[in-house]
């Protein structure tokens, strides 16, 4: 094990040997390459150019419509929900009326998450679109005594 160890030690230090001993090449009194590249570029005009998100957290998603990945967070939200962790399952269930729409399960889903959340503003609104998509639904009547439940 230590064998390899120094093996491997030894062939980075020769590797980083080489490295320095190719930046050496370029002629002491030339310019840096990054000075040479900030000459080159062309003038822009008033535009300011937005530099990339670091933070992947920070940056918003662009939703379309996409019915697997709907399925997908209303699976996750429910594993949330299972958990007792309701305000996660809430969001995924969100994101995935974000994502498709015309989700029956995850505006119901929703609607009893920010029920439980005691949102009821949330709740009344996620039973409203609800009754909008599935008005043929089984449970439809059912909905529509607790959206009036919640009214109260």
């Amino acid at each position: 094990m230590s064998r390899r160890l120094l093996a491997l030690l030894a062939l980075g230090a020769a590797s980083l040997a080489a490295q320095s001993a190719g930046d050496s090449k370029t002629p002491p009194d030339s310019p840096p390459a990054q000075l040479k590249t900030e000459h080159a570029k062309p003038a822009t005009s008033d535009i300011e150019e937005v530099p990339a998100e670091e933070d992947v957290s920070l940056a918003s998603t662009k939703f379309s419509f996409n019915p697997l990945q709907s399925k997908k967070d209303v699976a996750v939200g429910k594993e949330y929900a299972k958990k007792g962790n309701y305000r996660a399952a809430a969001r995924r269930f969100l994101e995935a009326t974000k994502w498709d729409d015309s989700n029956r399960e995850a505006w119901l889903l929703l609607g009893d998450a920010d029920e439980r959340l005691k949102d009821k503003d949330g709740a009344r609104s996620a039973y409203r679109k609800y009754i909008e998509v599935a008005s043929d639904a089984k449970n439809a009547a059912e909905i529509r005594k607790k959206l009036a439940k919640l009214q109260n």
